[in-house]
């Protein structure tokens, strides 16, 4: 086997006694290959004024991103300084979105969750694969998560895990503040959104996120993988 994640090495070779390769993860290499583009052109192109940005990224299914965003949305008055803006999911239509934004002052890009991070100063994250995207493009974060009480219920008992987020597992400590069920909150939301804008908290997240790539294996997951394979068949 050939893993990404460094935790998955542990599981199957300690646990399991599988034969397995740690490779890195190939969101570095997808990151670290985007075509350059100035902020200032890009912020025209999505229509963003000079504010800075908020990223919001509500998940991808639509019941998902009905609860997540409607928690995420309640903080906006409190930031006046800032603009928010809602990364859209390529399954999703804006028609579906715009008919969640209540207010003028959110803005929205569709299929270009990178680019806005490229941009943004702070994050509110949907616990999935865009913690860690997000982390990568060292972007301050609040992990957000909330079910049905019953799937958590269920879920909890099921897996036994310290964390939810991809970050804080790959790092085995609470590096980004993850909100669940009721403590994902207008209150508590804003007040980890005030934390991560600080300066100090800021420089906190971007020395551990410079760890997490290097917990990650840093570039060239990709050419692991081949030449793991190559040299399994010569």
């Amino acid at each position: 086997m050939q893993v990404i994640l460094p935790f998955e090495k542990s599981f199957y070779e300690d646990k399991h006694q599988m034969p397995v390769s740690f490779v890195g993860h190939p969101l570095i290499d997808a990151i670290a290959k985007r075509p350059d583009e100035d902020t200032k052109t890009m912020r025209s192109k999505y229509g963003l004024t000079d504010q800075p940005i908020i990223a919001l990224l509500p998940g991808s299914r639509q019941q998902e991103i009905k609860k997540m965003l409607a928690v995420m949305l309640s903080v906006v008055e409190a930031f006046p300084s800032h603009q928010f803006v809602i990364a859209g999911a390529p399954s999703q239509s804006e028609a579906f979105y715009k008919s969640l934004i209540k207010t003028r002052r959110i803005k929205f890009v569709s299929n270009a969750t990178y680019d806005l991070l490229s941009m943004a100063e702070a994050a509110l994250v949907t616990s999935g694969t865009a913690t860690l995207e997000t982390a990568l493009f060292k972007v301050p974060q609040v992990v957000c998560y909330k079910s049905s009480w019953l799937s958590y219920q269920i879920g909890k008992r099921v897996v036994k895990l310290d964390f939810i987020s991809l970050v804080n597992l790959i790092m085995a400590r609470e590096v980004v503040c993850e909100l669940i069920q009721n403590d994902l909150n207008t209150q508590r939301l804003t007040q980890e959104l005030k934390n991560i804008l600080s300066s100090a908290t800021q420089q906190r997240l971007k020395t551990d996120y410079k760890r997490l790539e290097e917990k990650l294996g840093g570039r060239g997951a990709s050419e692991k993988v081949a030449g793991l394979i190559f040299d399994s068949v010569h």
